[in-house]
């Protein structure tokens, strides 16, 4: 028994030592293996056609498009905060009768992950909206699984840009300021000094 116990130790003491070696040599490995980020034309290309063809199939009301495109697993978060389904977004373009609908895609940028590509770009949808033509301008990101040698979009994310209208208001508000000072601290202000007096 005296005997099994450090044997026993022993065991335990290299396993240790094997398994510590192994974790600290796994970083390096995958340090090794950045994601990459593409704007070379190839890869940018390879999924502007993907979007174009998004596009194409929103601004045509095509189920068949939509569906070569988006992934069943889809999950879209809208500029405004609504989140669909595939199912949901084929739907609407099915069903949609505005035919001032149109959407146009810019890819500016490829992460390639694997079998997973995060696709940055900007957008434009011309649309209707409570009986009037609006254009939305905003950012999107794409998330894109490989299946069957195809891609298919998994996630949709858009974000509307800020209106030019909104940016002068704020920059005219600004301007109108009546501090004398950038920080306008009471205790320490000259109107303060003289109205004590």
């Amino acid at each position: 028994m005296k005997r099994l116990i450090p044997c026993f130790s022993a065991i335990l003491f290299s396993c240790c030592t094997v398994m510590a070696q192994t974790a600290g040599s796994a970083p390096t490995a995958t340090a090794a293996a950045p994601a990459v980020t593409s704007t070379e034309s190839t890869t940018v290309a390879q999924f502007q056609k993907l979007e174009d063809a998004w596009s194409n199939a929103v601004n045509r009301h095509d189920q068949y498009g939509l569906e070569l495109v988006l992934s069943p697993l889809l999950v879209d978060v809208s500029a405004r905060g609504d989140v669909t389904t595939r199912n949901q977004q084929v739907a609407q373009a099915i069903s949609s009768d505005d035919k001032t609908l149109n959407l146009a895609q810019k890819v500016i940028t490829v992460r390639m992950l694997g079998d997973v590509a995060v696709v940055n770009g900007t957008y434009t949808l011309h649309h209707r909206l409570n009986a009037q033509t609006v254009d939305d301008k905003g950012v999107f990101t794409h998330v894109f699984e490989r299946v069957r040698g195809g891609w298919l979009c998994v996630n949709s994310q858009r974000t509307l840009l800020r209106t030019d209208s909104a940016g002068k208001a704020k920059e005219k508000d600004r301007k109108q300021s009546t501090a004398q000072e950038p920080f306008h601290i009471p205790l320490f202000s000259k109107s303060d000094k003289s109205s004590d007096q």
